[in-house]
């Protein structure tokens, strides 16, 4: 286990490889470590980082630093401290939306985002996720295999303070819209079965830079339901001349059938 101070409380982070940074932040459930398999495959090429968020896994519990805005600081602190540049950023629900926020304020400092079942909007998350214990949901979005009960051990570990702050922020703001207006390459990925998170209409988030991909047997969790298919969507992903739009992914013959 590794772990900085970052204004005098414990921050938990995990890295493999060597090459360009790429930060992994994870969802509402769980913590850094259903990000295992896809930190493992991005490792063969680049340099993988996956850290817990304020109030979540082995990360400090502290009510003042559970909102968007601090959650974005924990970000920018952990790459100054480490001294990493420029990223690319793979986000999951909450840690979606702390990666388009961080690139609203440091647009200069992300070079793409892979946003995953991430709600566009308040009305696109399900009342059960802003109202249940975490243990509870992790038992509802998650099929029961040993591998995922592991991916998701963390669960119990977090404050339901840290989800319930996320939530207003993303009531009180019009982040994707926002975020949008940057043209930072952004590629959506949906589970066609998550009951968390609503998808978008793919009018609603196609633009030039962003581009949107539903993998039809995933649930909430498409990393842990089809591994396989979202490492390797991933790696193509990562693998984007810097600048380039997401939707030349539509190119390959593999993501053909899943792209909207």
């Amino acid at each position: 286990m590794s772990a900085i101070l970052l204004d005098g409380s414990i921050v938990h982070y995990e890295v493999l490889g060597r090459g360009r940074p790429v930060i992994f932040l994870h969802g509402w459930v769980g913590s850094w470590k259903y990000w295992i398999a896809s930190m493992q495959v991005a490792s063969t090429s680049y340099r993988a980082y996956a850290l817990d968020l304020w109030g979540f896994g082995d990360t400090a519990h502290n009510t003042l630093k559970y909102s968007l805005d601090e959650q974005v600081k924990l970000v920018d602190a952990f790459l100054n401290e480490m001294g990493i540049g420029k990223i690319a950023l793979v986000g999951h629900g909450l840690g979606a939306l702390v990666a388009m926020k961080f690139a609203l304020r440091y647009q200069q400092s992300v070079d793409r985002v892979m946003a995953i079942n991430c709600p566009l909007n308040y009305e696109a998350v399900n009342s059960r996720l802003r109202t249940v214990p975490p243990q509870e949901l992790s038992d509802w979005l998650l099929n029961k295999t040993p591998e995922s009960s592991s991916a998701l051990s963390d669960a119990p570990k977090t404050d339901t303070r840290a989800i319930a702050e996320s939530m207003a922020g993303l009531q009180a703001d019009n982040l994707f819209g926002n975020f949008r207006g940057l043209n930072i390459p952004c590629l959506l990925v949906y589970g066609e079965k998550d009951q968390a998170i609503t998808a978008p209409a793919y009018e609603v988030s196609s633009s030039t830079f962003t581009h949107q991909v539903a993998l039809e047997n995933s649930g909430h969790f498409p990393m842990i339901d089809e591994t396989i298919k979202f490492n390797r969507l991933l790696t193509d992903f990562l693998a984007l001349d810097s600048g380039a739009s997401p939707s030349e992914l539509q190119m390959k013959e593999d993501w053909k059938r899943r792209v909207r």
